[in-house]
């Protein structure tokens, strides 16, 4: 390793973290809560590690669509260590307003996305000073929602339920004597459950909104990725 500076971080992200990577972050459900035909929603969300996007419309009584997109970048990283991710999202759904106030919707979703993880070198090469990962990942699956709605304030539990896969895998990176490309490999699909808490508040057409999200990886429990989400956010809402 040419750079000293470099060098010094490779030594010390071995020894704190072991250059840990992270393959997957949750992103914000969208949990419209739409009643009537015609109903648009739009959502900007997020938290200090992503932005997201989420928007929804009732094109019929009974009929939602869903189209969400985010971008994930860490804000505690830097140039020689972090990670990125981004992924677009769509749905089709059914929603119903029930009696007192409550609502029902669930929606089948797919998106296409990507993941990327860049660490120091721990070797001394002077043919290269990082290492890699990065895969493309496709998720698809149902969201299911319950929710109280009133011209100021909704509450609503919703959970997703979604298969988890990973294709085109490439990188060089190495952790705990492993090879990435291979451990993704061996891990290339995960079911996951996704239950979340969804708060909004505020007036008739613009609500803040506050989420609260879990992720529990069925199939591997100890798969490298990010178990728990809060974003904040600020919600439209137009009949």
């Amino acid at each position: 390793m040419k750079n000293p500076g470099i060098k010094l971080l490779a030594i010390a992200c071995t020894l704190i973290s072991g250059c840990q990577p992270n393959y997957y972050i949750p992103n914000t459900q969208n949990v419209p809560l739409l009643t009537s035909k015609g109903e648009t929603s739009l959502t900007l969300s997020g938290n200090t590690n992503q932005v997201e996007f989420l928007g929804a419309y009732a094109a019929g009584n009974h009929f939602g669509i869903q189209l969400n997109g985010g971008l994930i970048k860490p804000f505690n990283q830097n140039k020689e260590a972090g990670g990125s991710g981004k992924l677009i999202e769509a749905g089709l759904g059914y929603f119903k307003e029930m009696e007192n106030n409550l609502v029902f919707e669930t929606y089948g979703l797919f998106g296409l996305g990507s993941v990327e993880n860049h660490f120091p070198s721990s070797k001394s090469s002077a043919t290269t000073d990082q290492e890699t990962i990065s895969a493309g990942l496709r998720r698809f699956g149902v969201q299911p929602v319950l929710g109280f709605k009133t011209k100021y304030f909704q509450i609503a539990g919703s959970a997703r339920l979604v298969n988890l896969s990973y294709y085109n895998i490439s990188g060089n990176h190495v952790y705990e004597n492993e090879l990435q490309t291979t451990y993704l490999e061996k891990n290339r699909s995960s079911f996951l459950i996704e239950p979340a808490v969804t708060v909004k508040g505020g007036v008739e057409n613009v609500k803040f909104q506050f989420q609260l999200a879990s992720s529990a990886n069925t199939t591997n429990s100890d798969f490298r990725q990010d178990n728990f989400l809060l974003t904040l956010g600020l919600n439209f809402n137009f009949k």
